[in-house]
């Protein structure tokens, strides 16, 4: 298989065109002699070297080049050899006799597998004559390293800046002053980035967050509120059936990243951020916040990017739906694959600055009320966005690191729905005029948060809140080796109330091409003080408080206070939904005293009202009596939803079956009528459905079975939804024995 006739002919050659001759021309390779038709020639008639297979050397190379994970790499069918650029790796060629240095020429012919015009000038045509010794003055390279009979075993090295993609391998042979012979090797190779060495551009020092950013294929991405925040496991699954076919795919295809392009990790990235999003392209995921997810899949219901990538790559249609952390999660998957340092990163209380002036305005009227139709501007609870690690040549020294890229769909940039690569260096100085979009992202970590009060048409607005610590809160992603969150705040700002902080904002505004006038808060008047108290954790099901503490400071008046406070539900995006409940308060502070103000909600009242989230908006608009001051503050929280246990019957060992249970308990004061459990998992991908009504407070559980196929660490995730109860999700790490140390064993 893949032996063929090679015609000489001054034109062509039938197996690789005109073109194919042209490069090895330029590469001073031997072609064939012209003249006559060559025929095929085994060892027992004739002397031209012909081969007979190729040995990929998986296991060896996939242990040096970190691919052994690749389902490419472990399929019992054909297996394909993944490889990192840069790094040598080895085929052992079986000849139909001894290869004879002083006799035999060979030539490998690589070629970009998707290139219509592959050619020597753009990379994407590679011509390497077998050398005894390595020429370093060459970026590829084939080096004979030893013969055995009628094997000879070859070290190809790859050029540190070659093009990331699928490629094919051609053997030519040629014989002192005789025929020439042509071998295709069926099996395609892929070459990706490598992080594993000092000269590529995504080069990472640090082994365990190279090995987590690269290697991990499982993670956790934080939702929830500022003060309510959880993480929800996400199964990236970068190395399983179709994911790497896919990247390459969407890289070529979808993103239209040009060939010369593919070896640039700067280019990759800024496009697949467009590609994962629908909006301009038939890209991976159609987003989705309406809260009606018909016809698709609830964005909450996800706990992974296998089913998505995978179902993507069969059908060529966009997966519905999605929103931010699964556009994030599925971005984090394809860059995994190809060799890019990735995580998912949360920020809570993100900004989104719709007219680049670097804050968030808010307006409201007289009864606390947000005017949707002068706010363009919001705040996330939560948005998710991705960091890829690797160099900036086009930025100079100083922007090397991680680099913040955005695959939903939010503004435009080049016209297009894609945002990044930007140096999270650069946002923290904030320079936000460097490429790529540091302006948006400088402001989702650090806009400040202005108040005013809309008295009509003709009245001037009236400035009564700023707050210059509101954005940008607890930004998250998981530890490198463990699974907690680690705080990276501090590598997208300075710390709130520092001079360096205001330094930066404030040179930042001055680069900004339009801002909204600047105003301090009036603080003449600072003799009450309000301080807006956060909820207790609360689980969904349970009734809880809006608490509000008011002083007067002062020793020698009393006041009156109007107060209102409000609590709404909210999308995780800031857009405010129905009110759930607003009540006035009135109340008498005599001279240095103070009151507390609770606003009481129980289950019923909000749980009808509730969005995908769980979310809530309170907010408080309050007056002092005889005085021009006004207070407004506004929050955030979220109803805690319960984890899914997951409990192991029997010990863990490859291509063994396992029984498992995944249990939670159901906090609502409702009987749950319906639902089901999502697993996946080591030799697992199934839902199991419940039959029986679930009271309140009893457990809900199912019972499952799985066979893992490999040994090491691995994790399963489950997600349970149903028409009452939604979103809850868990996960379990474990370790799963060789059979062969269990047989020894017993």
């Amino acid at each position: 298989m893949g032996q063929k006739k090679w015609y000489h002919c001054e034109n062509c050659f039938p197996c690789f065109s005109f073109r194919r001759e042209k490069s090895l021309r330029e590469a001073n390779l031997p072609k064939p002699k012209e003249a006559e038709e060559i025929p095929f020639i085994d060892s027992e008639n004739g002397n031209i070297l012909i081969v007979k297979q190729i040995d990929p050397c998986i296991l060896p190379n996939g242990t040096l080049h970190n691919t052994s994970k690749y389902e490419l790499m472990i399929r019992k069918i054909e297996p394909s050899l993944v490889v990192r650029r840069g790094q040598p790796f080895r085929l052992v060629i079986d000849f139909n006799r001894p290869f004879d240095e002083k006799l035999d020429a060979i030539s490998f012919i690589f070629t970009v597998i998707d290139e219509d015009k592959p050619s020597h000038g753009q990379g994407t045509l590679i011509a390497l004559p077998l050398l005894k010794n390595q020429d370093k003055s060459l970026s590829w390279s084939a080096v004979l390293e030893k013969t055995f009979k009628n094997s000879v075993t070859v070290v190809i090295t790859p050029s540190v800046n070659c093009i990331v993609g699928k490629w094919k391998l051609d053997i030519d042979t040629k014989i002192l002053n005789d025929g020439s012979y042509s071998y295709s090797w069926p099996t395609p190779l892929y070459i990706l980035f490598n992080p594993w060495l000092s000269a590529d551009q995504v080069y990472m020092s640090s082994e365990e967050w190279r090995t987590e950013s690269v290697l991990e294929d499982v993670g956790l991405i934080w939702r929830g509120t500022s003060n309510r925040h959880r993480p929800c496991v996400w199964n990236y699954g970068q190395f399983e059936k179709d994911i790497l076919d896919c990247a390459l795919y969407l890289m070529k295809y979808v993103a239209k990243v040009s060939v010369m392009s593919r070896s640039d990790p700067v280019t990759i990235v800024r496009a697949l951020s467009a590609a994962v999003n629908s909006n301009d392209d038939s890209g991976v995921i159609e987003g989705n916040w309406s809260n009606n997810y018909e016809g698709g899949t609830s964005p909450t219901t996800w706990i992974g990017s296998i089913n998505i990538l995978q179902t993507y790559y069969k059908t060529r249609k966009p997966v519905k739906y999605g929103q931010c952390w699964v556009f994030s999660g599925v971005l984090t998957t394809i860059c995994r694959s190809l060799g890019i340092p990735t995580r998912s990163v949360t920020n809570f209380s993100s900004a989104h600055d719709t007219q680049s002036s670097l804050t968030v305005d808010y307006f409201m009227n007289d009864k606390g009320e947000l005017m949707e139709e002068l706010n363009s501007d919001s705040i996330w609870n939560f948005h998710v966005w991705n960091e890829a690690w690797m160099d900036r040549p086009d930025l100079g020294e100083g922007y090397a690191g991680w680099q913040a890229i955005d695959s939903t769909p939010q503004e435009m940039s080049d016209d297009m729905y894609k945002c990044g690569p930007s140096s999270v260096n650069a946002i923290k100085r904030g320079e936000i005029k460097r490429p790529y979009d540091v302006s948006f992202l400088f402001a989702e970590v650090n806009a400040d948060k202005i108040y005013w009060k809309y008295n009509g048409p003709t009245q001037p607005l009236k400035l009564i809140r700023k707050e210059t610590d509101s954005i940008g809160k607890f930004i998250s992603t998981k530890a490198a080796g463990k699974f907690e969150r680690e705080d990276i705040t501090h590598t997208y700002k300075h710390a709130e109330y520092t001079e360096e902080e205001r330094a930066v904002m404030l040179r930042a505004l001055k680069q900004a091409p339009s801002t909204f006038s600047r105003y301090y808060l009036n603080e003449e008047f600072n003799d009450i003080y309000f301080e807006f108290r956060l909820i207790d954790d609360i689980k969904i099901g349970q009734p809880f408080n809006v608490s509000l503490f008011v002083q007067n400071k002062s020793i020698l008046h009393d006041y009156m206070v109007n107060v209102l406070l409000r609590v709404e539900v909210v999308t995780y995006r800031g857009r405010v939904g129905d009110v759930v409940k607003a009540e006035h308060f009135n109340i008498s502070l005599e001279k240095n005293t103070y009151q507390e103000i609770k606003l009481h909600l129980a289950y019923e009242e909000y749980f009808k009202r509730l969005l995908d989230q769980a979310a809530f908006n309170i907010s408080c608009l309050a007056k002092v009596e005889g005085t021009d001051y006004e207070y407004y503050a506004q929050d955030d929280f979220r109803v805690r939803k319960p984890d899914i246990k997951i409990q192991l019957q029997d010990d863990p060992v490859e291509n063994t079956p396992c029984r498992a249970v995944a249990y939670l308990e159901n906090p609502l004061p409702i009987i749950l009528k319906r639902g089901e459990f999502k697993i996946e998992g080591p030799g697992i991908d199934k839902t199991c459905k419940l039959n029986a009504n679930v009271r309140s407070k009893e457990k809900i559980q199912v019972e499952f079975t799985f066979t893992p196929t490999k040994h090491g660490r691995q994790t399963i995730v489950a997600k349970f939804t149903s028409m009452e109860l939604d979103d809850c999700d868990g996960f379990l790490n474990f370790m799963v024995n060789m059979k062969k140390d269990i047989e020894n064993k017993v």
